[in-house]
């Protein structure tokens, strides 16, 4: 019974520092949108395009040019 509380304390604290890690951000577009992601948008230098992972999921690009500012919330 110790070593199966044990094992599901190590992986409930598992889950829990990784949940910590992520940095949830808002992208706002040059014509007033704003799109919530996940974690911090990535820059692709050379497709040009910040790839990130929505709310529900899923991932996403956006050209650079179409992005007037991403910050963290």
């Amino acid at each position: 019974m110790t070593r199966q509380t044990l094992a599901s304390l190590f992986i409930v604290l598992g889950f829990s520092t990784l949940a910590g890690c992520a940095t949830p951000s808002v992208i706002t577009l040059n014509d007033g949108r704003e799109i919530q992601t996940v974690d911090v948008p990535e820059y692709d230098d050379e497709a040009g395009f910040y790839e990130f992972e929505q709310l529900d999921g899923k991932p996403a690009r956006i050209n650079k040019d179409e992005v007037l500012s991403v910050k963290e919330l």
